[in-house]
């Protein structure tokens, strides 16, 4: 019996060599967990139970549990690195099954998804983008895919002219204006402006006194002789913009744009526009078009929402990375390549976006260590090499014992 006990000694103190190896070997794996051995002793039982005197029948491996604690966090230069930071798991596919990780470190592959080494793709819940909002399906998964096409361009709709005419400007006799002609006009500014195709066009305004508190502002396009439209602003006794007061309207015909877009219209909102007795100066000047754009760079933020940006300026939301959480991470199981599946022992994935309920926050550009701590596993290989050579001791002994009962004559 003292064989069979030390022997399981030694399988024991040899299991936990080898959990205690493997976390050295994972010491510099991303997102990987150490594990800890787990032993139980073993008692020979009958129907009667386990007498008083009978001693054990020695240990047996109960458990080799994994340590979910937070490893460090390092910096990366990727943006596609992510590192999670409190609870969760990355979710992915693997060919429609998922799986999760830790490990963060995400690359594109040829077809422009966001995968892992193994090839298996990142999973989020897809965005739905509207002209004033972006919301998030959390009930569905996808694969993150980054859109390598053109961004489709925007003709401009809306513009805001804040604008101050010199109140000093002496006014000129009733007269077209001539953007040639400087005699005909006292100021002029100019913004560029977009069709649906994303051709750029330079919208001139020129402003002509034609009366105390009286102006009109013709609007050229590209440099051109005729004026899109000509309105005439009135100002109060105290500089402020009376008429128009629901802005300018231009409709530009698609001829005149001459480039094969649709016909372009666009309000001008004017209303901040002032007549104070101060030289000519553009306050503000913008319009909402743009033009198509070829995406450059992807960016995450610490909710985990994706956005693409493009070289037009804009930036699209593609979705937000879905983490999961389980009852019990230990009851995970494990898969190889740092990650784990759902099993009966964990309980059923719960989805979540990052910083919202107990998940952590996601860091872009960062990637999450091992929690290996190397000090202490090599404080564990001493004690588990004493364990194994006191079993060994035992045999030894034990040996001794048996070969004097033989040799009694």
């Amino acid at each position: 019996m003292s064989f069979r006990t030390a022997l399981s000694g030694l399988n024991s103190a040899q299991t936990e060599l080898d959990v205690t190896g493997n976390n050295i070997a994972n010491a510099n794996t991303n997102g990987f967990k150490q594990s800890r051995a787990e032993f139980a002793d073993v008692y020979a039982s009958s129907f009667q139970g386990v007498g008083a005197t009978t001693p054990g029948s020695g240990s047996e491996v109960s458990n080799v549990a994994q340590q979910f604690t937070q490893g460090n966090v390092d910096f990366t230069n990727n943006n596609l690195d992510l590192a999670i930071n409190g609870e969760g798991f990355f979710t992915l596919s693997d060919n429609g099954s998922q799986v999760y990780t830790r490990a963060g470190a995400f690359k594109v592959d040829r077809e422009g998804y966001v995968v892992n080494n193994q090839s298996q793709r990142l999973q989020v819940f897809p965005a739905t983008v509207t002209a004033t909002s972006t919301t998030f399906n959390t009930g569905t998964l996808a694969d993150l895919q980054l859109n390598t096409a053109d961004a489709a361009p925007r003709s401009t709709s809306s513009a805001t002219v804040n604008v101050n005419v010199d109140a000093t400007q002496t006014a000129l006799a009733a007269t077209t204006i001539d953007p040639t002609d400087p005699a005909t006009f006292h100021h002029s500014t100019s913004m560029v402006v977009y069709d649906s195709l994303g051709n750029t066009h330079t919208a001139s305004m020129y402003f002509q006194k034609t009366a105390n508190n009286s102006w009109d502002m013709a609007l050229h396009l590209n440099g051109g002789a005729t004026a899109i439209s000509t309105d005439t602003l009135t100002f109060s006794s105290s500089g402020i913009l009376t008429a128009p007061t629901g802005g300018v309207t231009y409709n530009i015909p698609a001829a005149t744009l001459g480039t094969g877009a649709a016909a372009l219209s666009f309000t001008s909102d004017i209303s901040t526009a002032t007549q104070f007795g101060s030289p000519f100066g553009v306050n503000n000047l913008i319009q909402n078009g743009f033009a198509s754009g070829r995406l450059n760079g992807v960016n995450i933020s610490e909710e985990g929402v994706v956005f693409a940006s493009f070289t037009n300026g804009q930036s699209q939301a593609l979705g937000q990375v879905a983490l999961a959480k389980f009852p019990n991470n230990q009851g995970l199981s494990k898969l190889g390549g740092t990650n784990w599946a759902e099993s009966f022992a964990s309980g059923t994935a719960s989805l979540g976006s990052a910083g919202s309920s107990d998940f952590g926050a996601l860091q872009s550009g960062a990637l999450e260590g091992s929690n290996v701590d190397v000090a202490e596993q090599l404080v564990n290989l001493i004690v588990a090499q004493r364990n194994f050579q006191a079993n060994a001791k035992t045999i030894t002994t034990e040996d001794t014992i048996t070969q004097a009962i033989i040799n009694i004559r």
